[in-house]
Order: C-alpha cells, then structure tokens, then sequence
C-alpha cells in the first residue's frame, strides 16, 4: 500500500516543469492502454509485466521519467488488464452482477 503526502509549491517557477512531467506521465499510461488493448482484440493476450517496459524503452515518454517511475507507471496498466481479466471470469460464472470493462484512456 502506497501513501500520498500533499506538498505546497512554494517556488511557482516549478509548477509548469511539474504539470509537464505528470503529462508525460499520462501520455505513457494512455500508450500502454493502447497497446494493451491491441493485444487484446488481436491475440487475446494481456501483456506480461515486463512485456511493456521491453516495448516502450525506445518510446520518448517513457525515456524522458526516471526508470523506475516509468516502470511503475507500465506495471499499472498491467495491473489494471490483469484485474479486468480475473472480474471477466467471476462476471462469466456468475459471481458479479455488473459485467467489468476494459481500463480507459485518461484525459
């Protein structure tokens, strides 16, 4: 479990470089999304949890966070397609009412 700590920018001259590095950040998840989903409909596969990072080592948004942030943030749309395939099998047996869909672009 992870915690979140709220900090105030005291510096304004850091807000944009921030707000650049979090679209970044959003960019990458909406790239794995993407791919993500393309295995999907193709070849029916969810990729494995390193199968993104070996993808997007070339991309410029993965190169430009540090590596272990933008390793983390791949391993979170793994996460999210693996989950949405456990929720697929229970809503198939009839264990959830409410049928799963699939992880979304972010905005």
């Amino acid at each position: 479990m992870y915690g979140c700590q709220q900090e105030l920018i005291k510096n304004s001259e850091n807000v944009p470089f921030l707000e650049y590095l979090c679209t970044i950040g959003n960019k990458l998840i909406n790239c794995g999304i993407y791919l993500s989903r393309q295995w999907y409909f193709k070849l029916a596969k969810i990729p494995g949890k390193y199968d993104l990072e070996k993808k997007f080592k070339s991309n410029r948004n993965y190169q430009f966070l540090y590596s272990q942030a933008a390793q983390q943030t791949l391993r979170r749309v793994v996460e999210a397609f693996k989950s949405y395939k456990e929720l697929s099998q229970k809503y198939k047996k009839g264990e959830l009412t409410n049928k799963p869909q699939l992880p979304k672009y972010l905005h």
